[in-house]
């Protein structure tokens, strides 16, 4: 078996646009959550400041060339980038359109659909909708497959046997997921491509795949792990710290990224003949949009992150799974992110190197 390749989930939220300045203020971006973050904790890791007070705009090309240039150069194979859509509406769409226009840039990629509605949870108004996630029927799903079919069609978009790999995050929220997974096979077909290769990503808010002809299961962590494999200890811990944070006003809650990683990384699973693409991820600390609700996972390192992901390949070879998805290439404001910052470098990304030169 080759060795699995390293995909990185790509968070598009580091430029302007305007519905994101009406709900949330002028000029915002997820750098504004970064920035403003503190310490919660004696020994806490805030706020995360990128290397060279590097706070990009991904509306800019020749940051998106620097980022595939350094992420090839330290092992990273692929990018998968979110993806909004809101029945023909997109949001936050600038950076994978400017990839498609850009040929010059070398990095592969492929496309994961964030099909969740927008609401202001960051601020604790989960109920409050901002944009709502609705899915129509075929003439929609026909939409939303020809915008997406210029980017299946690119050469440096990630296929197995002439199928583009397309991850959802949410499938069981789709009410016709089988009508419209067969609708956008037959596109496929019709325009050339041999179908879909569909990636059901199980998190925390979904177990199992539910698609009849979906190919594939991402396992996206550290979410899919705290909610299934650790549930007791988890919910307890965070029922216990919420109501600590609303008495104190001060209190986060810590979860050991040691105790996770093992908890992952002994875990076997397969779901009806589909591939498994294990997950890994570098860290978690998503206070800067939640504050004291938030959650910080303590004992992360370079090295602890080498070792979780050396097992995770180990097992995708094992697997014959062509992939393992790390979380995340740039989620800054969830600690989540193998870019450098001030306090590591490119250590995280120098892990990757070292793992992918020996193998």
């Amino acid at each position: 078996m080759a060795n699995p390749r390293l995909i990185a989930f790509y968070l598009p939220q580091y430029h302007v646009i305007k519905e994101n300045e009406m709900w949330w203020g002028k000029d915002f971006t997820d750098w504004t959550n970064v920035k403003k973050a503190i310490p919660l904790f004696k020994t806490h890791y805030q706020p995360r400041i990128p290397d060279n007070d590097n706070y990009y705009d991904l509306s800019d090309p020749k940051v998106l060339l620097q980022q595939a240039d350094l992420a090839m150069n330290f092992g990273i194979d692929g990018f998968c980038y979110y993806h909004y859509w809101f029945n023909g509406k997109v949001l936050l769409e600038k950076p994978l359109e400017n990839m498609l226009r850009l040929p010059g840039i070398k990095m592969q990629f492929c496309i994961s659909w964030a099909n969740e509605p927008w609401t202001r949870a960051w601020d604790g108004r989960k109920g409050d909708i901002l944009i709502d996630q609705t899915y129509g029927e075929e003439k929609d799903w026909r939409s939303h497959f020809e915008y997406l079919l210029p980017f299946f069609k690119d050469s440096r978009y990630i296929k197995i046997d002439n199928k583009p790999l397309f991850a959802i995050y949410k499938t069981k929220s789709i009410p016709k997921s089988n009508d419209m997974f067969n609708c956008w096979n037959e596109l496929s077909i019709k325009n050339g491509l041999a179908g879909i290769y569909l990636a059901e990503t199980l998190t925390g808010i979904q177990k199992y795949p539910c698609v009849d002809g979906s190919s594939a299961a991402i396992e996206f962590e550290p979410n899919y792990t705290l909610k299934y494999d650790m549930p007791f200890i988890f919910t307890l811990k965070k029922a216990v710290d919420k109501v600590l944070a609303r008495l104190t006003g001060k209190h986060v809650s810590k979860v050991d990224y040691r105790a996770v990683c093992k908890r992952i990384m002994k875990r076997k699973v397969s779901f009806s003949g589909r591939k498994t693409f294990p997950g890994c991820y570098a860290g978690w600390d998503n206070t800067p949009r939640k504050q004291n609700i938030g959650s910080v996972h303590i004992n992360s390192s370079p090295a602890m992150f080498k070792a979780f992901l050396n097992e995770q390949i180990q097992k995708a070879r094992k697997a014959t799974s062509q992939f393992v998805f790390i979380n995340a290439w740039n989620e800054w404001a969830e600690g989540a992110y193998l870019e450098p910052d001030t306090k590591n470098g490119t250590m995280y990304l120098q892990m990757i190197k070292e793992l992918t030169r020996t193998e």
